[in-house]
Protein backbone atom coordinates (compact mmCIF):
# COMPACT_ATOMS: atom_id res chain seq x y z
CA UNK A 1 0.00 0.00 0.00
CA UNK A 2 1.59 3.06 -1.39
CA UNK A 3 1.02 6.03 0.90
CA UNK A 4 3.95 8.03 1.36
CA UNK A 5 4.54 10.71 -1.56
CA UNK A 6 6.34 14.28 -2.48
CA UNK A 7 5.53 15.98 -5.27
CA UNK A 8 6.52 19.80 -6.53
CA UNK A 9 5.81 21.92 -9.11
CA UNK A 10 7.07 20.25 -11.87
CA UNK A 11 4.98 16.94 -10.88
CA UNK A 12 7.58 14.44 -10.15
CA UNK A 13 6.42 12.42 -7.25
CA UNK A 14 7.70 9.51 -5.75
CA UNK A 15 6.26 6.42 -3.25
CA UNK A 16 7.38 4.37 -0.44
CA UNK A 17 5.10 1.82 1.15
CA UNK A 18 4.80 2.91 4.92
CA UNK A 19 2.74 0.04 7.05
CA UNK A 20 0.39 1.50 9.91
CA UNK A 21 2.31 1.72 13.29
CA UNK A 22 1.20 -0.13 16.22
CA UNK A 23 0.99 3.12 18.08
CA UNK A 24 -1.27 5.24 15.35
CA UNK A 25 -0.36 7.24 12.36
CA UNK A 26 1.62 9.42 11.91
CA UNK A 27 0.86 11.61 9.25
CA UNK A 28 2.43 14.55 7.73
CA UNK A 29 0.86 17.26 5.18
CA UNK A 30 3.09 20.25 3.80
CA UNK A 31 1.37 22.68 1.67
CA UNK A 32 3.71 25.65 -0.45
CA UNK A 33 1.57 28.12 -1.82
CA UNK A 34 3.73 30.72 -4.26
CA UNK A 35 2.32 33.42 -6.39
CA UNK A 36 3.01 33.51 -9.57
CA UNK A 37 1.97 36.91 -12.15
CA UNK A 38 -1.98 37.16 -11.59
CA UNK A 39 -1.99 33.33 -9.97
CA UNK A 40 -1.19 31.42 -6.57
CA UNK A 41 0.03 27.86 -7.22
CA UNK A 42 0.28 24.93 -5.21
CA UNK A 43 3.86 24.71 -5.92
CA UNK A 44 4.97 22.05 -2.79
CA UNK A 45 3.29 19.43 -1.86
CA UNK A 46 4.28 16.32 0.63
CA UNK A 47 2.84 14.33 2.47
CA UNK A 48 3.47 10.89 4.63
CA UNK A 49 0.77 8.68 5.84
CA UNK A 50 -3.02 9.51 5.33
CA UNK A 51 -3.20 13.45 4.98
CA UNK A 52 -3.24 14.77 1.77
CA UNK A 53 -4.48 17.18 -0.92
CA UNK A 54 -5.75 16.32 -4.16
CA UNK A 55 -5.41 19.02 -6.36
CA UNK A 56 -5.90 22.63 -6.68
CA UNK A 57 -8.81 24.69 -7.12
CA UNK A 58 -10.01 27.79 -8.66
CA UNK A 59 -13.60 28.80 -8.20
CA UNK A 60 -13.11 31.98 -7.80
CA UNK A 61 -9.93 33.38 -9.92
CA UNK A 62 -6.78 32.42 -10.37
CA UNK A 63 -5.19 34.36 -7.84
CA UNK A 64 -6.89 32.61 -5.42
CA UNK A 65 -5.95 28.84 -4.48
CA UNK A 66 -8.72 26.87 -2.83
CA UNK A 67 -7.32 23.30 -1.22
CA UNK A 68 -9.23 20.43 0.57
CA UNK A 69 -6.78 18.51 3.47
CA UNK A 70 -8.39 14.90 3.29
CA UNK A 71 -7.95 12.65 5.55
CA UNK A 72 -9.01 9.25 4.16
CA UNK A 73 -9.46 7.39 7.62
CA UNK A 74 -12.31 9.26 8.29
CA UNK A 75 -11.79 9.98 11.69
CA UNK A 76 -8.65 10.03 14.46
CA UNK A 77 -8.60 7.32 16.99
CA UNK A 78 -5.77 7.36 19.89
CA UNK A 79 -2.00 7.29 19.28
CA UNK A 80 -2.90 9.20 15.95
CA UNK A 81 -0.65 12.55 15.27
CA UNK A 82 -1.81 14.43 12.63
CA UNK A 83 1.03 17.12 11.61
CA UNK A 84 -0.22 20.30 8.72
CA UNK A 85 2.53 22.59 7.85
CA UNK A 86 1.02 25.94 5.29
CA UNK A 87 3.89 28.12 3.77
CA UNK A 88 2.85 31.11 1.47
CA UNK A 89 4.98 33.31 -0.35
CA UNK A 90 4.99 36.35 -0.74
CA UNK A 91 1.49 37.83 -2.05
CA UNK A 92 -0.01 34.12 -2.48
CA UNK A 93 -3.52 33.76 -0.94
CA UNK A 94 -4.64 30.20 -0.21
CA UNK A 95 -8.09 29.39 1.22
CA UNK A 96 -7.74 25.76 2.92
CA UNK A 97 -10.53 23.89 4.53
CA UNK A 98 -11.42 20.28 4.69
CA UNK A 99 -14.50 17.95 3.04
CA UNK A 100 -16.67 17.19 6.27
CA UNK A 101 -16.32 17.12 10.03
CA UNK A 102 -13.59 16.13 11.63
CA UNK A 103 -14.17 12.92 14.28
CA UNK A 104 -11.84 12.13 17.33
CA UNK A 105 -13.00 8.53 19.03
CA UNK A 106 -12.97 7.53 21.98
CA UNK A 107 -9.45 6.94 23.31
CA UNK A 108 -7.47 3.35 23.08
CA UNK A 109 -5.57 4.31 26.21
CA UNK A 110 -3.74 6.65 23.99
CA UNK A 111 -3.87 10.10 22.97
CA UNK A 112 -4.66 11.79 19.45
CA UNK A 113 -3.01 14.77 18.54
CA UNK A 114 -3.01 17.39 15.66
CA UNK A 115 0.28 20.01 15.08
CA UNK A 116 -0.87 22.65 12.51
CA UNK A 117 1.95 24.97 11.84
CA UNK A 118 1.35 28.44 9.45
CA UNK A 119 3.51 31.01 7.97
CA UNK A 120 2.38 33.85 5.76
CA UNK A 121 4.79 35.97 4.35
CA UNK A 122 4.63 39.70 3.11
CA UNK A 123 1.54 40.58 1.38
CA UNK A 124 -0.05 37.37 1.19
CA UNK A 125 -3.56 36.01 2.36
CA UNK A 126 -4.52 32.76 3.97
CA UNK A 127 -7.96 31.52 5.06
CA UNK A 128 -7.99 28.63 7.38
CA UNK A 129 -11.35 27.34 7.85
CA UNK A 130 -11.81 23.65 8.49
CA UNK A 131 -15.19 22.21 8.80
CA UNK A 132 -16.31 21.44 12.58
CA UNK A 133 -14.50 19.26 14.97
CA UNK A 134 -16.51 16.38 16.84
CA UNK A 135 -14.87 15.25 19.85
CA UNK A 136 -16.27 11.24 20.84
CA UNK A 137 -16.91 10.82 24.39
CA UNK A 138 -14.10 9.08 26.35
CA UNK A 139 -11.91 10.88 23.43
CA UNK A 140 -8.13 11.96 24.55
CA UNK A 141 -7.32 14.81 22.28
CA UNK A 142 -4.51 17.34 22.05
CA UNK A 143 -4.32 20.28 19.23
CA UNK A 144 -1.97 22.96 19.09
CA UNK A 145 -1.42 25.61 16.46
CA UNK A 146 1.43 27.75 15.66
CA UNK A 147 0.87 31.03 13.21
CA UNK A 148 3.38 33.30 12.41
CA UNK A 149 2.77 36.43 10.29
CA UNK A 150 4.38 38.69 8.42
CA UNK A 151 3.21 42.63 9.02
CA UNK A 152 1.49 43.02 5.92
CA UNK A 153 0.71 39.43 5.77
CA UNK A 154 -3.36 38.59 6.61
CA UNK A 155 -5.21 35.95 8.63
CA UNK A 156 -8.61 34.68 8.90
CA UNK A 157 -9.58 31.47 10.29
CA UNK A 158 -12.05 29.43 12.31
CA UNK A 159 -13.13 26.60 14.20
CA UNK A 160 -16.21 24.69 15.46
CA UNK A 161 -16.09 22.45 18.08
CA UNK A 162 -18.52 19.67 19.20
CA UNK A 163 -18.15 17.63 22.88
CA UNK A 164 -20.25 14.60 22.10
CA UNK A 165 -23.08 13.99 19.21
CA UNK A 166 -25.86 15.58 20.44
CA UNK A 167 -27.80 14.39 17.48
CA UNK A 168 -26.91 10.68 18.88
CA UNK A 169 -28.08 11.74 22.29
CA UNK A 170 -24.37 11.02 23.37
CA UNK A 171 -22.92 13.59 25.93
CA UNK A 172 -19.12 14.63 26.45
CA UNK A 173 -19.16 12.61 29.75
CA UNK A 174 -15.67 11.07 30.17
CA UNK A 175 -11.68 11.93 28.22
CA UNK A 176 -10.50 15.45 27.56
CA UNK A 177 -9.50 18.02 25.44
CA UNK A 178 -6.54 20.44 25.47
CA UNK A 179 -6.06 22.99 23.08
CA UNK A 180 -2.86 25.68 22.57
CA UNK A 181 -2.91 28.48 20.05
CA UNK A 182 -0.23 31.17 19.52
CA UNK A 183 -0.30 33.86 16.32
CA UNK A 184 2.84 36.08 16.44
CA UNK A 185 2.81 39.10 14.00
CA UNK A 186 6.24 40.15 13.06
CA UNK A 187 7.60 38.04 15.51
CA UNK A 188 5.11 39.36 18.66
CA UNK A 189 3.02 37.17 20.35
CA UNK A 190 -0.63 38.98 19.11
CA UNK A 191 -2.86 36.04 20.62
CA UNK A 192 -2.13 32.76 22.84
CA UNK A 193 -4.91 30.93 24.20
CA UNK A 194 -4.73 27.19 25.53
CA UNK A 195 -6.97 25.49 28.09
CA UNK A 196 -8.21 22.10 29.11
CA UNK A 197 -11.61 20.77 29.06
CA UNK A 198 -12.51 17.02 31.27
CA UNK A 199 -15.21 15.30 30.17
CA UNK A 200 -17.84 15.81 32.41
CA UNK A 201 -15.78 18.44 34.93
CA UNK A 202 -16.63 21.26 36.09
CA UNK A 203 -14.87 22.71 32.77
CA UNK A 204 -18.00 21.81 31.04
CA UNK A 205 -20.64 23.56 33.83
CA UNK A 206 -17.90 26.70 34.54
CA UNK A 207 -19.85 30.00 33.12
CA UNK A 208 -16.27 30.97 32.46
CA UNK A 209 -15.65 28.06 29.77
CA UNK A 210 -18.48 26.35 28.52
CA UNK A 211 -21.45 26.91 30.98
CA UNK A 212 -23.39 23.69 30.13
CA UNK A 213 -23.22 24.05 26.55
CA UNK A 214 -21.71 21.72 24.36
CA UNK A 215 -20.67 23.76 21.18
CA UNK A 216 -18.06 26.32 20.92
CA UNK A 217 -16.64 28.29 18.10
CA UNK A 218 -13.89 30.83 17.17
CA UNK A 219 -13.42 32.78 14.57
CA UNK A 220 -9.78 34.86 14.34
CA UNK A 221 -8.74 37.09 12.00
CA UNK A 222 -5.53 39.70 11.99
CA UNK A 223 -4.52 42.39 9.31
CA UNK A 224 -2.68 45.31 9.53
CA UNK A 225 -5.96 47.68 9.37
CA UNK A 226 -9.36 46.33 10.46
CA UNK A 227 -11.64 48.92 9.67
CA UNK A 228 -13.60 50.14 13.38
CA UNK A 229 -16.90 49.07 11.41
CA UNK A 230 -16.55 45.91 11.59
CA UNK A 231 -17.47 44.62 15.10
CA UNK A 232 -21.39 46.33 14.70
CA UNK A 233 -21.91 44.64 11.40
CA UNK A 234 -20.74 41.32 12.75
CA UNK A 235 -22.88 41.96 16.26
CA UNK A 236 -25.83 43.06 13.89
CA UNK A 237 -25.50 39.70 11.41
CA UNK A 238 -25.06 37.40 14.40
CA UNK A 239 -28.07 38.86 15.97
CA UNK A 240 -29.83 38.51 13.45
CA UNK A 241 -28.70 34.54 12.56
CA UNK A 242 -29.45 33.35 16.21
CA UNK A 243 -33.06 35.28 16.63
CA UNK A 244 -34.08 33.36 13.25
CA UNK A 245 -32.57 30.34 15.08
CA UNK A 246 -35.06 30.75 17.97
CA UNK A 247 -38.17 30.76 15.95
CA UNK A 248 -36.85 27.64 13.84
CA UNK A 249 -36.09 26.25 17.08
CA UNK A 250 -39.74 27.12 19.03
CA UNK A 251 -41.03 24.83 16.26
CA UNK A 252 -38.67 21.86 16.36
CA UNK A 253 -39.76 18.91 18.13
CA UNK A 254 -36.53 17.71 18.38
CA UNK A 255 -34.87 18.46 21.58
CA UNK A 256 -31.83 17.77 20.69
CA UNK A 257 -31.85 20.81 17.97
CA UNK A 258 -33.22 23.18 20.26
CA UNK A 259 -30.69 25.97 22.02
CA UNK A 260 -33.62 27.00 23.98
CA UNK A 261 -32.21 30.63 24.35
CA UNK A 262 -28.85 29.72 25.80
CA UNK A 263 -26.67 31.21 23.00
CA UNK A 264 -23.93 33.35 23.43
CA UNK A 265 -22.08 35.77 20.76
CA UNK A 266 -19.60 38.42 20.82
CA UNK A 267 -17.06 40.09 18.82
CA UNK A 268 -13.86 41.65 20.20
CA UNK A 269 -11.14 43.83 18.49
CA UNK A 270 -7.95 44.31 19.79
CA UNK A 271 -6.05 46.70 17.05
CA UNK A 272 -4.84 43.91 14.52
CA UNK A 273 -6.75 41.22 16.21
CA UNK A 274 -10.48 40.79 15.48
CA UNK A 275 -12.28 37.86 17.62
CA UNK A 276 -15.69 36.57 16.87
CA UNK A 277 -17.14 33.97 19.65
CA UNK A 278 -20.77 31.69 19.50
CA UNK A 279 -21.34 29.08 22.27
CA UNK A 280 -24.32 26.97 22.42
CA UNK A 281 -25.68 23.82 21.41
CA UNK A 282 -25.83 23.35 18.15
CA UNK A 283 -23.22 22.89 15.62
CA UNK A 284 -25.48 23.91 12.89
CA UNK A 285 -25.98 26.88 14.18
CA UNK A 286 -22.00 27.52 14.90
CA UNK A 287 -21.68 27.25 11.22
CA UNK A 288 -23.77 29.20 10.32
CA UNK A 289 -22.66 31.84 12.60
CA UNK A 290 -18.89 31.45 11.44
CA UNK A 291 -19.72 31.12 7.84
CA UNK A 292 -22.05 34.59 7.94
CA UNK A 293 -19.13 36.48 10.52
CA UNK A 294 -16.35 34.99 7.31
CA UNK A 295 -18.68 36.54 4.50
CA UNK A 296 -18.64 39.77 6.64
CA UNK A 297 -15.16 39.99 7.30
CA UNK A 298 -13.51 38.92 4.05
CA UNK A 299 -14.39 41.68 1.59
CA UNK A 300 -12.98 44.17 5.08
CA UNK A 301 -10.01 43.00 5.40
CA UNK A 302 -9.24 40.58 1.93
CA UNK A 303 -10.67 42.65 -0.51
CA UNK A 304 -12.62 39.75 -2.25
CA UNK A 305 -16.18 38.89 -1.49
CA UNK A 306 -17.37 35.58 0.34
CA UNK A 307 -18.60 32.80 -1.81
CA UNK A 308 -18.61 29.26 0.54
CA UNK A 309 -16.54 26.76 -0.94
CA UNK A 310 -18.95 23.67 -2.55
CA UNK A 311 -17.35 21.53 -0.70
CA UNK A 312 -19.28 23.04 2.62
CA UNK A 313 -22.63 21.67 0.53
CA UNK A 314 -21.98 17.86 0.48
Amino acid sequence: MKIATHERASGASASVPVAPPASGWQARLRLGFTRDGDTTRLTDRSHVGPLRVQKSLYPEDSAICHAIVVHPPGGVAGGDALHLDIGLGEDAHALVTTPGAAKWYRANGKVASQDTTIRVGPGACLEWLPQETIFFNEAEVRLHTEVDLHPTARYLAFDVFCFGRTHSGERFERGAVSQKSRIRRDGRLVWFEQGRIAGGGRDMRSPLVLAGRSVCATLVAVADVIPPTLPALLREAGEALLAADKVDNGNNTDDANKTNGQDAFGVTLMKHVLVVRYLGNSSETARRIMTRAWQTVRPQIMGHDATPPRIWNT
